[in-house]
């Protein structure tokens, strides 16, 4: 029980990876644009509250601050969020490759997670390496961005969310220790 609430936060995220996932595999546009919108809704009230805090503000200290600037241009942003969330997915493959770049970094983050399990002897090393593996492979295949369509990209976006996700949850509960403390 201590090893759930230990690594809730963990379990949590890999859920919300796999949900996220799921949703881009039955409607990656729409999941999309439903992101961008909420977005754009988001930073449009952002921006409305910065503005209003402008002139609710001493002058001196408004000018100073350039609130109204900031407040505008979030605004600005946000609509066009709003109008033209399909400009974002047009401009999709730059993203992927964002991500790959997270994907592969998090790869590397656990071939030294796997080399860490064997230098210290706790066995099991081979899982997280398995996952690192995983991860890096994923990158590779999203950095050399062979597919032709959005749609097929987003869907092997949410399948490579979904592996991860049950990887790491697996890694996580069978690579740990069995310690009297996680009992």
């Amino acid at each position: 029980m201590k090893f759930l609430k230990r690594n809730a936060n963990v379990i949590l995220l890999c859920l919300f990876e796999a949900l996220i996932g799921i949703l881009l595999l039955v409607d990656p546009i729409a999941f999309t644009s439903a992101i961008i919108i909420a977005f754009g809704i988001a930073l449009s009230v952002a921006g409305l509250i910065c503005t209003v805090g402008y002139f609710r503000t001493d002058a001196v200290e408004a000018a100073l601050r350039g609130t109204l600037v900031k407040g505008l241009a979030m605004m600005i942003a946000g609509v066009f969020c709003i109008i033209c969330p399909k400009w974002f997915i047009v401009t999709f493959p730059i993203l992927t490759i964002l991500y790959g770049i997270v994907i592969m970094f998090a790869g590397l983050c656990k071939v030294q997670w796997a080399i860490d399990a064997l230098r210290l002897k706790t066995g099991r090393w081979f899982l997280p390496a398995i996952s690192a593996l995983v991860s890096i492979v994923c990158a590779c295949v999203i950095l050399s961005n062979p597919f032709v369509s959005t749609l097929v990209m987003w869907m092997f976006v949410g399948i490579s969310l979904i592996v991860e996700a049950v990887l790491d949850v697996f890694v996580l509960f069978f690579s740990r220790g069995n310690t009297q403390e996680d009992v």
